[in-house]
Parts: structure tokens; sequence; C-alpha cells
């Protein structure tokens, strides 16, 4: 799906908690999450350090979007 997005025209950040599938399946712009039980938090964390841990994966899933490639990308 993400690949008939972008051949839309629309760029997709795609946050995954396994890069190598998110290559497998053809995304292009790849942004890593923390882990695969909770991908954007950490249960182990206060509530204010996984607010911040979210708001920085969508910050840079946003300068991925922001940003020009040629090929599959992963923003660590």
């Amino acid at each position: 799906m993400v690949k008939e997005i972008e051949r839309a025209g629309i760029p997709v950040v795609h946050i995954c908690t396994v890069v190598p599938i998110s290559k497998t399946i053809g995304a292009n712009r790849i942004v890593p999450a923390i882990g695969i039980p909770y991908p954007l938090g950490d249960p182990t964390k206060s509530e204010g350090q996984s607010r911040k841990i979210r708001r920085e994966l969508v910050e840079r899933g946003l300068r991925a979007l922001e940003t020009p490639i040629s090929g599959q990308t992963v923003f660590e």
C-alpha cells in the first residue's frame, strides 16, 4: 500500500519496529520505532517521558517527509 500511495505522488513515512520488513515491502522513508510491543512509547517511562518519545518520532517522520530521497532511506 505504501508503494501505491507514493506512486500517486503522496510521500509516505513508515514508522516500524522491524526495519528489514519495511525494506522488503518497499517502503522508501523508514523511521525505526521503539519496540514491537510498544512502537511509539515505553510503558516503563513516565507519561511525560513517553510523550517526549512519541513527539521525537513524529518530528523525525515529518523531517523524513520533507527530505528528498532517491531510494529507500532509514531515518535514525
